[in-house]
């Protein structure tokens, strides 16, 4: 009965496990993820994931991860990332610093999340310096101070984009205002012509109406005048 019981919860144990282990390997990848730098020195492999894109004040969130292909010795690593203030002036604004371990065929991983900060934005930049050692069977070879420089996350310029935005929209209300200007010009040119053609029929109403005034006095005065006796 013992023994029975034993392998149960040997059992529950090993279906348990194999079930975290597979929501381990089911979880998906994070959006908005992207691979800065891949690179392999003096076997030791470093990669440098991070969010691909942010605005002004978000988050970056990635991960900084060594590994070790052969008897490795690190004395010191630094991973510095930049912002630039106003898309030129360069600030810091992350570091993630560890030295005196080994890597022996194994895998090392930091996670960071940080703060842009305001008015920063435009491509940000990261900066490796890593010093260490590793053992091919009786030779070591010795890395005293490299620096791997690359390009990261991308902050969005949402200052001018509400800008361009914003002159879009005056741009497009300008046009239209252009728009009503010609098409109150074009009725006021309209207009104009009708009150000249009414002056001028006014004009004609006028001398029609003279001539026929002489014309009915000349009739009147012919038919009313008597002739002379002889």
């Amino acid at each position: 009965m013992r023994i029975r019981n034993h392998v149960i919860v040997i059992l529950a144990t090993a279906i348990l496990a194999l079930c975290v282990v597979r929501t381990i390997r089911a979880q998906p990848q994070p959006e908005n993820t992207q691979t800065f730098f891949d690179s392999t020195a003096f076997g030791i492999r470093i990669q440098v994931n991070a969010t691909a894109e942010v605005g002004p004040t978000e988050n970056i969130t990635g991960a900084f991860s060594l590994t070790g292909q052969t008897e490795v010795y690190v004395k010191s690593i630094n991973l510095n990332i930049f912002g630039f203030l106003n898309g030129t002036n360069r600030i810091l604004m992350a570091n993630v610093s560890d030295g005196d371990f080994s890597l022996n065929n194994t895998l090392r991983q930091y996670n960071f999340t940080f703060r842009v900060p305001d008015w920063v934005w435009d491509t940000t930049y990261g900066e490796i310096d890593v010093a260490h050692s590793a053992k091919y069977g009786p030779v070591t070879l010795n890395n005293n101070g490299f620096v791997f420089g690359f390009t990261m996350t991308k902050v969005t310029n949402s200052y001018l984009q509400g800008l361009e935005q914003r002159f879009n929209e005056l741009k497009q209300l300008n046009e239209q205002l252009n728009q009503s200007y010609w098409d109150l010009e074009r009725n006021f040119t309209a207009l104009q012509g009708s009150v000249n053609e009414l002056d001028n029929t006014r004009t004609v109403a006028a001398v029609l109406g003279i001539t026929t005034v002489f014309f009915v006095a000349t009739t009147l005065y012919l038919v009313l005048r008597k002739p002379r006796e002889y």
